[in-house]
């Protein structure tokens, strides 16, 4: 169960509450694959929000970029399980994030998604709290139709994937040794198999 902040709670009571949605994407240079933190909401105009960062749940400021570049979030599933979601972000294509799809790599790119309340007068009410926490699976930037809106679609996966990877180590010597030069418990572990030992006196 989520605990909301008491200003908050006041606010959808009173029903003076307006939400708005917060995306963080942190791209990387197609050169050096440096990080390139990307930040858009669904307001208009450019705003230094504080959010909750989801991996030490303290409150943080962050710039995020309005005016279209976010259109629309599909719905977040809430569950309380380890299975992994899937959730859809779709941007604008003619706003600054298409150039940032566009001109960084995004494969796999971490995403945090966020809820914030705000004041009829857009005042923030608390830091805005995370909603989802991924990676960028999948990017595309279809076409539209003659008198259709166009977007850039995002179709990311939960960070609880993670836990389904399977290790790609294997049980060698060469594999140990790329850990630790100087480890040599598997020396022998390619031939040990076909060893044969003479138990006779």
């Amino acid at each position: 169960m989520r605990v909301l902040d008491p200003s908050v709670q006041a606010a959808l009571e009173a029903r003076a509450i307006t939400m708005r949605d917060f995306v963080w994407i942190i791209a990387r240079d197609r050169v050096d694959q440096t990080p390139v933190p990307y930040g858009m909401w669904s307001g208009i105009g450019t705003i230094s929000a504080s959010v909750i960062d989801p991996l030490t749940g303290s409150p943080v400021s962050r710039t995020f970029v309005g005016a279209g570049g976010l259109v629309e979030i599909s719905p977040v599933p809430m569950t309380a399980n380890m299975t992994v979601q899937s959730v859809t972000v779709s941007l604008s294509h003619l706003a600054d994030a298409n150039d940032l799809i566009r001109a960084y790599d995004i494969r796999q790119a971490r995403i945090e998604v966020w809820r914030g309340m705000f004041t009829p007068s857009m005042q923030q009410i608390s830091a805005a709290v995370p909603r989802f926490v991924g990676f960028i699976d999948e990017a595309s930037i279809p076409t539209p139709a003659e008198n259709q809106i166009g977007s850039a679609d995002l179709t990311c996966v939960s960070h609880s994937q993670e836990m389904s990877r399977s290790n790609p180590a294997t049980r060698s010597d060469a594999d140990t040794r790329r850990r630790d030069p100087t480890d040599t418990f598997r020396l022998h572990a390619a031939a040990v198999g076909t060893w044969e030992v003479n138990w006779s006196s």
